[in-house]
C-alpha cells in the first residue's frame, strides 16, 4: 500500500492568471463562499470547488470557477480553510517554473526546500482530514439543501483534489480531480462508487508512475462505477490551475483540463 503521497515545493508554485472574477461573495452554510452563476441561474448542475493551499481567494481559482460558470454550471468556491489558506506570494517566491529550474543554483534549491519545510508541516496538521472533511461534508449539505439545486459534483485541486476523490465515495452524484497530492493507494480510491475524472500531470513529482499505475489498477476493479484517468503530458503538478499562460502547450492543458472538467459534468450531472 502506498500511503501519505505528500506535498512539496510544487504545489506552491505556478503562475496568477490575468483577468477579474464577476462572481459574487456571501455566506452558504458557516463559510464564505465565492459564487458564479449560468446565464439562467439555474442550479441544476452544480460544482463545488474544493481548492489548493492557496484558498478561495485565489484569482486563478475564481476565473476558472467563472468559465464552468459560463459553461451553465451553478459553482460554488467555499472557504475550507476558514481564511487560513497560505499566501500568493508563495507562488512567485518559492518554486519557479521548469525552464528556470535548470539555472537554479544548490543554495537557491536549499532555500526553496527549507521554506517548505517550515511552511507546510503545520499548515497541513491545522487542516488535516479531521478537520477539513467533515466541513467539506457539511457544506455539500448545506448546498443540497438550497432550493433548486439538482445534482451536484466537486472539482479538487492539489490539497482539495483528494477531498474531491473521497466525496466520490458517495457525497456527491459525481468528481474530478485534478493533480490531486497527500492520496493513499489503494484506500482513497476502493471508495469510490461514484463517476470520478482524474486529470495528472506526466512530471508531477508528488504521483510517480508507480503510484499512478497502482490508481488505475484499483478503478479497473470498478467495472461498475463510470471513472477515466488522463495523463498530460510534460505537466507538471497544479498545471490544471496555476499553469503558465504564455506557454503555448501550458496553456493548451489547462484548456484541456477544464474541457475534461465541463465534459464530465456535462454527463453525470444531467
Amino acid at each position: 500500500m502506498s500511503t501519505g503521497v505528500g506535498m512539496s515545493s510544487c504545489c506552491l508554485s505556478g503562475a496568477i492568471h490575468e483577468g477579474t472574477p464577476v462572481g459574487k461573495v456571501e455566506k452558504c452554510g458557516e463559510l464564505n463562499t465565492y459564487i458564479s452563476a449560468p446565464a439562467d441561474g439555474s442550479k441544476a448542475k452544480t460544482v463545488i470547488f474544493l481548492v489548493d493551499i492557496f484558498g478561495w481567494e485565489f484569482k486563478n481559482t475564481r476565473l476558472l470557477a467563472d468559465n464552468y460558470a459560463k459553461a451553465g454550471f451553478y459553482v460554488y468556491v467555499p472557504d475550507v480553510h476558514q481564511g487560513d489558506s497560505l499566501p500568493i506570494e508563495f507562488l512567485q517566491a518559492v518554486e519557479p517554473p521548469l525552464k528556470a529550474q535548470a539555472t537554479m543554483s544548490l543554495v537557491d534549491k536549499a532555500k526553496n526546500t527549507a521554506v517548505v519545510g517550515t511552511t507546510l508541516p503545520p499548515w497541513l496538521l491545522k487542516h488535516r482530514e479531521a478537520i477539513s472533511r467533515p466541513l467539506i461534508d457539511d457544506f455539500i449539505t448545506a448546498v443540497r439543501g438550497i432550493p433548486g439545486t439538482g445534482k451536484v459534483g466537486t472539482i479538487g485541486f492539489c490539497w482539495g483534489g483528494r477531498y474531491s476523490i473521497l466525496c466520490a465515495h458517495g457525497q456527491v452524484d459525481a468528481a474530478y480531480a485534478c493533480h490531486p497530492s497527500l492520496v493513499a493507494v489503494p484506500g482513497d480510491f476502493e471508495g469510490v462508487s461514484k463517476p470520478l475524472s482524474l486529470a495528472l500531470g506526466e512530471k508531477d513529482s508528488l504521483l510517480d508512475a508507480k503510484t499512478v499505475g497502482q490508481i488505475q489498477d484499483v478503478l479497473a476493479q470498478k467495472t461498475e462505477v463510470p471513472h477515466e484517468l488522463r495523463i498530460y503530458e510534460d505537466q507538471v503538478h497544479g498545471f490544471a490551475l496555476r499553469g503558465d499562460w504564455s506557454s503555448e502547450k501550458d496553456k493548451k492543458a489547462m484548456d484541456e483540463a477544464e474541457a475534461q472538467g465541463v465534459e464530465w459534468f456535462r454527463k453525470y450531472l444531467s
